[in-house]
């Protein structure tokens, strides 16, 4: 069997998610950022005197102020690296015609590097080099480690975004939105998005459920800490 019969492994031993699209990176952003903040916003509030019906308004406005800004900041801060990729690959563009005999000969060194001979690295790179685009690409792979072709979307990320940290934000005030708002059923609703959030991004990873879940409990117990005490210290004057 020659070499070109053998199947590829990604068509039988194994496969690899989209770690290109950002939705997953900002989904996950979002639904933590989401729960912790407005979290820990309910409880600093409650802990300070504050009525359910004041708790569930301010809950309310920190969900909506929230995913406004985690869905811009993320449009922003993907379009903006995307933007600054391509202003790479027009100086990498450029260097290739000015100096294409140095570009070919610096992928000839990258491939002696490899462990490859010089005969057939030289060889190599020219053939790479007989095509402009595809030594951009190859360069711009080896310098900087990144693909032109491979750019998350700006609009995917605001919109997981968005999305993510609208449903994290809702999880801890749905109690006082139903009726029943005490603190309590606040942090235990909170508590229960937590270990879920952290779970499930934790199957995305394939690391461990249990750990991912556990950190992230970890993590929005210390921010609820935090307020709650401060909510305490401070306290609210009785009208």
């Amino acid at each position: 069997m020659s070499v070109i019969d053998i199947a590829a492994p990604h068509e039988y031993d194994h496969s690899h998610a989209d770690v290109t699209s950002g939705w997953l990176r900002a989904g996950v952003f979002g639904a933590m950022d989401g729960l912790v903040s407005n979290l820990g916003l309910i409880a600093g509030i409650a802990a300070a005197g504050a009525a359910p019906g004041i708790v569930a308004i301010t809950g309310i406005s920190g969900l909506i102020a929230g995913a406004i800004s985690m869905a811009l900041g993320e449009f922003t801060s993907v379009r903006t690296a995307n933007e600054q990729l391509d202003a790479e690959v027009r100086i990498e563009r450029e260097a290739h015609l000015r100096n294409p005999e140095g570009e070919q000969a610096e992928l000839r060194r990258l491939f002696e590097g490899l462990g490859v001979d010089a005969e057939t690295a030289g060889a190599v790179a020219r053939q790479v080099h007989a095509n402009g685009e595809v030594a951009v690409r190859m360069h711009l792979l080896s310098e900087l480690g990144v693909s032109p072709e491979e750019k998350p979307s700006p609009w995917v990320a605001a919109i997981a975004s968005l999305c993510a940290f609208g449903i994290g934000a809702l999880i801890p005030i749905l109690p006082f939105l139903l009726g029943f708002g005490v603190l309590g059923w606040g942090l235990a609703f909170g508590g229960v998005g937590l270990l879920l959030a952290g779970g499930i991004a934790a199957r995305f990873t394939r690391r461990s459920w249990l750990a991912g879940a556990a950190r992230q409990l970890l993590f929005g117990s210390i921010a609820v800490a935090a307020t709650y005490t401060i909510g305490t210290l401070l306290g609210v004057s009785a009208a």
